[in-house]
């Protein structure tokens, strides 16, 4: 059986633009009728996607695949590891998680691993034209090389060919691509076929000389400079691109500032699956805020989110810490709607217990916000959730931030452990204002309407959800009727549009040619 052609994008530090080069790439492909699937051996992030089967796999992978035109599998990303804490990370192989693991411990299961990931891209191999792999950080962590599982080492597997990748906008472009060049073993350096510089800002005419210098002091080619772009939106990989305090996010600014809405976002420590907020970005009447203390906080927010995390119990913590409990706190009694998603939710109930250690490796029980008269509990043996899901509101609650949602249906995902449910007394009051795939109740809504949360991610990604609820705020803020003049959020058009920028900048036919791709 004849397997498929491979090329892979390695680069000299992590955050150096390869996820967003393969997806490009994945997109490129598919247009020119490859059937091409993505793969990332070992993925650390916290930005994760749920398969159709149920897998979690990095949500880098489910956008690359999504570019190729194709359904997201566990084998694209055969290894995920989320970080719970600074040392220790949970293990999810072939989408279901195993244990959490210090590092010391993971890495001696190395064997094990690579087994993993040779039969996942074997699977691949054999199901398509062209995978297209990314690597990780940097090929040459001389202290890990002998636990490689994701540059190098899959290269080797695969038999492909590499394309290293540099970010200029950082500075040192030719000491990161030469010195990296110059670290590899002999055999790994053959193995680079091609250089790409990434990120660049100015005027390219400039930096000709420097791409034959770098061809020149290398003995490759630069087969492309590619701009630093703002105006195409492709989900990050991770929260890394938050960590300067900026959104990170284009903000149209259409609508006098008095008249758009502040929406505000709490960047948690261990803020995961932020994307599904890239389209409240897109909405010309909102301001959208990434805030990480009280004085970040817009005076009058009109709309607070908790978003999802991997850590509730240690971001709620980190809440108290920062005083943003009591700013919330004190937002929502002046007048701003609240919504908690996933492990936001969880923290607007009165506690979240933790009694066998389950998320904190020690029994911790935490106060939440006490918006919401609910409580969560995380179980030893419970199973985490992974599913993609069909929801829709309860008409008996469709009112305050819900008000022009009655009837509307959404598609969204799950991914959590732990289970919520009214609080003592408040059982029997329950205000579930979400209804899944028809039967399954979830959430909570607060008596006036105006705080609420849910386990639902992905909800923003759909129009008629993200403007019911910017409709919803408008008309609380001006007390006029509104009408949403948002437009259709689709990440495929973005996909095109970085395809015709990679082809515009990159040499297509050389990069085949140097990767020795031919056709199926």
């Amino acid at each position: 059986m004849k397997q498929a052609n491979t090329l892979m994008i390695q680069g000299t530090a992590s955050t150096v633009g390869k996820s967003i080069l393969v997806t490009g790439l994945c997109r490129l492909f598919a247009q020119e009728g490859w059937r091409v699937a993505p793969f990332k051996a070992q993925n650390m992030a916290l930005n994760s996607w749920v398969t159709r089967s149920g897998g979690e796999i990095g949500r880098a992978q489910a956008v690359q695949a999504e570019a190729a035109g194709i359904e997201p599998s566990v084998e694209m990303n055969p290894i995920l590891l989320k970080p719970e804490s600074h040392s220790r990370s949970q293990v999810i192989v072939l989408g279901r998680p195993l244990d959490a693991m210090a590092a010391r411990e993971y890495y001696r299961h190395r064997s094990d691993w690579l087994g993993v990931v040779e039969q996942a891209l074997a699977k691949l191999r054999a199901s398509y034209d062209l995978v297209i792999i990314e690597g990780a950080g940097s090929p040459v962590e001389l202290n890990l090389k002998a636990y490689d599982l994701v540059n190098m080492r899959v290269a080797q597997l695969a038999e492909a060919a590499v394309m290293l990748v540099g970010d200029i906008d950082k500075g040192g472009i030719f000491a990161s691509l030469l010195g990296t060049l110059m670290l590899l073993e002999p055999e790994d350096r053959q193995r680079v076929k091609g250089l790409i510089v990434n990120k660049f800002r100015g005027d390219l005419a400039l930096w000709r000389d420097g791409e034959k210098l770098l061809a020149q002091l290398s003995g490759l080619p630069v087969v492309g400079t590619v701009p630093f772009f703002q105006d195409i939106r492709i989900a990050e990989e991770d929260s890394v691109a938050l960590e300067n305090g900026s959104a990170a996010l284009l903000q149209p600014a259409t609508e006098p500032a008095e008249s758009r809405l502040d929406i505000a976002i709490v960047r948690l420590p261990y803020l995961s699956n932020y994307d599904e907020f890239d389209a409240l970005a897109t909405e010309p009447a909102v301001r959208l805020h990434f805030v990480a203390s009280p004085s970040e906080m817009p005076e009058k927010p009109d709309l607070i989110i908790l978003p999802g995390t991997k850590n509730t119990l240690e971001d709620l913590a980190w809440l108290w810490r920062r005083g943003l409990v009591q700013h919330i706190r004190n937002c929502a009694r002046l007048g701003s709607a609240i919504l908690g998603i996933c492990g936001g939710y969880q923290m607007l109930g009165e506690r979240v217990s933790d009694p066998q250690g389950v998320e904190s490796q020690v029994a911790r029980i935490e106060p939440g916000l006490n918006l919401l008269p609910i409580e969560t509990l995380f179980a030893a043996l419970e199973t985490k959730v992974t599913q993609r899901s069909r929801a829709q509101i309860d008409d008996a609650t469709a009112h305050g931030l819900f008000a022009h949602l009655r009837g509307a249906s959404f598609q969204a995902y799950q991914i959590h452990i732990g289970r919520t449910d009214p609080s003592g007394e408040n059982a029997s009051q329950a205000r579930r204002p979400f209804i899944i795939d028809t039967e399954q109740q979830d959430g909570w809504l607060s008596r006036d309407g105006w705080c609420a949360g849910c386990y639902l991610h992905g909800l923003f990604e759909n129009d008629t959800f993200r403007q019911g609820i910017i409709r919803a705020l408008m008309e609380r803020k001006s007390s006029e009727p509104f009408v949403a003049e948002g437009s259709s959020f689709s990440r495929q058009r973005e996909y095109d549009k970085l395809a015709d920028w990679l082809r515009t900048y990159i040499d297509i036919a050389q990069l085949k040619e140097l990767c020795g791709l031919t056709e199926a």
